[in-house]
């Protein structure tokens, strides 16, 4: 994909035209003739370019090798489609749209169970993709200011996530990886100075710049993209709502972690601000202080199944004590069973997930997640 030529950051401000709650949601009003049809089609195509947002080349070739692996690790595979929104939004349209089973796929693990590394190496390599290593040209320049923050704020989600025992973590994911979509759309529309890389200032400032100005904001816009590529709706109102003060579960945890990267990034936000947050989800000055302290969360994100586990809590606990080196007496002995007993689970487990020995079995449990 080929860089654009106009300068980054143009402003667009003397052309601002509002967009109306109607139109971003894609309905079309029956009145106000072409000058709603032309905003319609701005609007449109707006969605268009964002839809197709170019991959990391880097991000890129790592989920390739890894669909091109005789057993594709579907752990690999999540670690690299979660490192950049493009591919991101690529896998969960792919696989929210397309002909495979029933319901829809929340996170990034069930939509390559769904679409097969048959599947993702195809969508992955007919996207377009862009260096961060060249000289950066207006579009590369956006999407990797997206992508960088995407990647933070998802971190910091994952973190607290853990610390709050949140459900439904791999939708999550995918919510703090695509939080800020709609500034991608503004961007479109009227320029830099809306988007990823635009003026300074705290997000809940810029947020109602967005709504004084443009008559609309960017967490609105992203909640109806997000449903229009047919995601769950949790995942779109989760976008909706993480700038909402009153904010609870899954939009909480992303209002507060894109606080604090904004924080640690050194922006003007309010320490009120992200005290109240973190209030919201139980978490005390104590534990967010640790959170900030940790900052920018370089341990390694958890492993996840990309496909639910097939073995009962009882096998999981016989091949939990295999993987820490014990032998059947011994497991038996701490989850007060028989020895035979607990040969019948590790049989079973072999069985179900077509290990030949101990060994294998804890690789193949480790590798997806379920240890």
């Amino acid at each position: 994909m080929n860089d654009a030529e106009e300068p980054r950051g143009r402003s667009r401000r003397t052309n601002l035209t509002p967009i109306t709650i109607t139109e971003a949601s894609g309905t079309t009003p029956q009145t106000g003739g072409r000058r709603n049809g032309a905003r319609g089609h701005r609007l449109a195509a707006a969605f268009e370019a964002v839809a197709e947002l170019p991959a990391l080349a880097d991000a890129r070739r790592r989920l390739v090798r890894a669909c091109e692996q005789g057993m594709p690790s579907s752990s690999e595979m999540i670690a690299a489609v979660e490192s950049d929104a493009a591919l991101t939004i690529a896998l969960m349209r792919a696989a929210n749209n397309g002909d495979g089973p029933p319901g829809r796929a929340g996170g990034v693990g069930e939509a390559i169970a769904r679409l097969t590394p048959e599947g993702v190496y195809a969508i992955a390599t007919s996207m377009d993709t862009y260096d961060a290593l060249e000289r950066p040209g207006l579009w590369s320049h956006r999407h990797e200011r997206f992508r960088r923050h995407a990647i933070a704020v998802h971190q910091a989600v994952e973190r607290i996530a853990d610390i709050c025992r949140l459900p439904d973590s791999d939708e999550l994911a995918v919510a703090a990886l695509l939080h800020d979509v709609g500034r991608l759309v503004l961007a479109e529309l009227y320029g830099d100075e809306y988007g990823p890389d635009g003026r300074r200032g705290g997000p809940d400032e810029r947020l109602r710049r967005e709504r004084r100005e443009l008559g609309i904001d960017h967490a609105l816009v992203g909640a109806v993209l997000i449903r229009r590529w047919g995601l769950p709706p949790t995942t779109a109102t989760v976008v909706e709502r993480h700038h909402a003060p009153d904010a609870e579960g899954g939009a909480a945890a992303v209002r507060l972690g894109d606080l604090l990267v904004h924080h640690c990034n050194g922006e003007p936000v309010p320490s009120e601000t992200i005290r109240a947050s973190a209030a919201r989800l139980g978490i005390d000055d104590a534990r967010l202080r640790d959170l900030i302290l940790d900052f920018p969360y370089t341990v390694r994100p958890r492993r996840r199944e990309a496909e639910p586990c097939p073995l009962s809590v009882r096998e999981l606990d016989a091949l939990r004590g295999l993987a820490e080196g014990k032998v059947y007496k011994q497991i038996a002995q701490e989850l007060r069973l028989s020895v035979s007993t607990i040969r019948t689970h590790l049989h079973n487990v072999y069985r179900k997930i077509g290990a030949v020995d101990r060994a294998q079995a804890v690789l193949i449990a480790r590798d997806r997640g379920w240890l």
